[in-house]
């Protein structure tokens, strides 16, 4: 998988964990208590956010040792082993990011809302919803961007046109 593929695997999901973040009810910008951040754990981990921060230190390692590579190919066996030797000294930092994102949907919802969300994906619906939700994504962002495609388009000839009655050649 290239990096391009890995960090898109990670995007898509993290923006829409962002989204539910940013779309759920407003936040009265309280303090996150320690039980609001453990049920927003138990929410992601549910969820299945933690899967998909797992890329994230595997494509820094690998951006730095690509750097290194386009100045120095000749590098390349000894940066492998940096390389795999640094995904698995930095794997235990992912807790880092897992707290970050548990105390900021704290901050966005209430323990009760917490609890409630953590509730709904626990049943048969919200099961639903996690199984076929990287799909749907997928699937509305490859119509969107297809959508978005032909519409520019559209733009271009239309503003082609609105340009030759103005006399201008193109």
């Amino acid at each position: 998988m290239s990096l391009f593929q890995a960090a898109r695997r990670f995007v898509r999901p993290f923006a829409v964990a962002v989204a539910l973040v940013a779309v759920g009810p407003t936040a009265y910008a309280q303090q996150p208590t320690p039980s609001s951040i453990a049920v927003a754990k138990q929410l992601i981990a549910v969820s299945g956010a933690t899967t998909i921060f797992n890329p994230l230190i595997a494509g820094v390692v690998e951006q730095a040792k690509i750097l290194y590579l386009q100045q120095n190919p000749a590098l390349a066996k000894d940066l492998g082993d940096i390389a795999t030797q640094m995904r698995a000294d930095l794997q235990p930092r992912l807790n880092e990011i897992t707290e970050e994102v548990a105390k900021i949907y704290a901050t966005n919802f209430t323990e009760q809302e917490l609890k409630d969300i953590l509730a709904f994906y626990q049943t048969p619906a919200g099961k639903k919803l996690l199984a076929q939700q990287a799909k749907i994504i997928e699937t509305s962002m490859s119509f969107a961007q297809n959508w978005a495609n032909k519409l520019s388009d559209e733009v271009i000839a239309k503003m082609r046109d609105e340009l030759k009655k103005k006399g201008h050649q193109l």
